[in-house]
């Protein structure tokens, strides 16, 4: 699903008809992002279209030979498409940040999210992703 400007207003206003007094901007800005979430979290949207564009992945944990080729492999497995990459190491960790198109693969963002979870389990890493929507707008509240 798109994000757009009107969308997060109409969701940034949901939520602070339903935070109250607790409509503190952070918690406004959650809202607004779980929301957003779970808009992106089936397929298809509430038009029907399938859900595409990019995801940005985060990872971080231990160093060892073999993370980014195998989070890049279940990737290209889920016929995601792989735009950038930057990496870090610091001693005995690592950082890595993903640019991934997901337009062509034929899961959706759950799905690709919990082949991640378990590529993360096997590699005891953390891996994270987010809609690139969500990312773009997320300092926009």
């Amino acid at each position: 699903m798109k994000v757009t400007d009107q969308l997060i207003w109409e969701l940034s206003n949901k939520a602070i008809s339903e935070l109250g007094v607790n409509a503190t901007p952070e918690n406004i800005k959650k809202y607004v992002e779980n929301e957003v979430m779970k808009l992106n979290a089936g397929s298809t949207d509430t038009t029907g279209e399938k859900v595409m564009g990019r995801i940005i992945l985060t990872s971080f944990g231990l160093n060892r030979p073999g993370v980014v080729a195998k989070i890049s492999t279940c990737l290209a497995n889920l016929n995601c498409d792989l735009q950038d990459i930057s990496q870090k190491i610091m001693q005995e960790f690592y950082t890595l940040i993903m640019m991934v198109d997901i337009t062509n693969s034929p899961k959706n963002f759950r799905e690709i999210h919990d082949e991640l979870d378990k590529v993360a389990a096997e590699l005891n890493v953390k891996i994270y992703i987010q809609h690139e929507d969500i990312f773009a707008y997320m300092f926009r509240i």
